[in-house]
């Protein structure tokens, strides 16, 4: 069977996505911009030229996105993880040839990066992120101790999975990396950013009418 990529995602509820850009966002306008974030990864997913199927896993059933044609599940139960773990695992073990993750904090990611991932002939491809952590995770094999020791949302998050990965005998590499957006800082070079879809720029332009950028 082809690869699939499962395209992680929070239901976009007020004061439960986007807490660390609120503030200076308002509850509201943080999820309204998390809400575009996925919409504009599952378009660039899906203009991967036919060669992986695309699957929307959010973290609670939800009707966001309801008006997208993308098949959707249930992340399982645990940290993060355990959730990536199991995804992967259930992928493999349903014939996938490859699985991969994408977080859904890097809305103007080219989709040549992600390409890079499938196309890797290591059994795990990293997509690093600048701030320590990664955006995608795609695998042909898997251990069950791979993400043993690391921490979530750190500085070494990447640094840790990567030894982590490697202590299990699993080869590893790493592709481009590419900026997420967590943080207030990162609002900053998220809005000067030439790749905005008009989704992700309409609620930029709401932050800079009320002045928060």
């Amino acid at each position: 069977m082809r690869p699939v990529i499962a395209l992680f995602a929070k239901a976009p509820l007020a004061g439960r996505v986007k807490t660390r850009l609120s503030p200076p966002l308002s509850p509201e306008l943080a999820a309204r911009l998390h809400d575009a974030f996925v919409r504009d990864t599952l378009e660039s997913l899906h203009s991967l030229d036919n060669s992986a199927d695309v699957e929307l896993h959010t973290d609670i059933p939800t009707d966001a996105w309801t008006d997208i044609a993308v098949p959707r599940k249930l992340q399982h139960e645990g940290d993060l993880g355990l959730k990536m773990l199991q995804a992967l695992d259930d992928a493999l073990k349903a014939g996938r040839e490859r699985v991969m993750i994408v977080g859904s904090d890097s809305p103007t990611l080219p989709a040549s990066h992600l390409e890079l991932l499938l196309r890797a002939p290591d059994d795990v491809a990293l997509g690093p992120t600048l701030d320590g952590g990664f955006y995608a995770i795609a695998c042909t094999r898997i251990h069950p101790r791979m993400f043993d020791g690391v921490v979530w949302s750190a500085p070494d998050t990447l640094n840790r999975t990567v030894c982590a990965i490697r202590e299990c005998g699993l080869s590893v590499a790493q592709g481009a990396a590419w900026y997420d957006v967590d943080r207030p800082e990162d609002l900053e070079r998220l809005a000067s950013d030439t790749r905005l879809s008009q989704r992700t720029a309409a609620v930029i332009e709401a932050c800079k009418n009320g002045s928060f950028l």
